[in-house]
């Protein structure tokens, strides 16, 4: 059996290989999310060296997850703030047109 079809990549995560078939054009997103888990993967690893499988591997998402509400609340709130000085611009600019007529 060929595992290596059109966008199934084997990674191997913990010793374990997984067949994960990214989407047309994704493939190295894929690749990159695998090095970013283990990435996590070992940094949990040195902060505890006891945990092993299932317990290291969660712990990790968990971080994982938890810098990414982090980012997305962090993304949130430049957009609001952009959101803001877009407004306050426009009603600049609708002052000084309104001011002009």
């Amino acid at each position: 059996m060929n595992h290596h079809t059109a966008g199934v990549k084997v990674i191997s995560i913990l010793g374990e290989d997984y067949s994960i078939k990214a989407p047309a054009g994704e493939e190295q997103t894929l690749l990159d999310a695998a090095l970013m888990l283990k990435a996590a993967l070992a940094d949990t690893k040195r902060k505890y060296p006891t945990l092993i499988g299932d317990r290291l591997l969660v712990l990790a998402a968990m971080n994982l997850c938890s810098q990414q509400i982090e980012m997305k609340k962090l993304h949130q709130e430049e957009l609001d703030r952009y959101q803001e000085q877009v407004s306050a611009t426009v009603d600049t600019i609708a002052k000084t047109i309104g001011q002009q007529g």
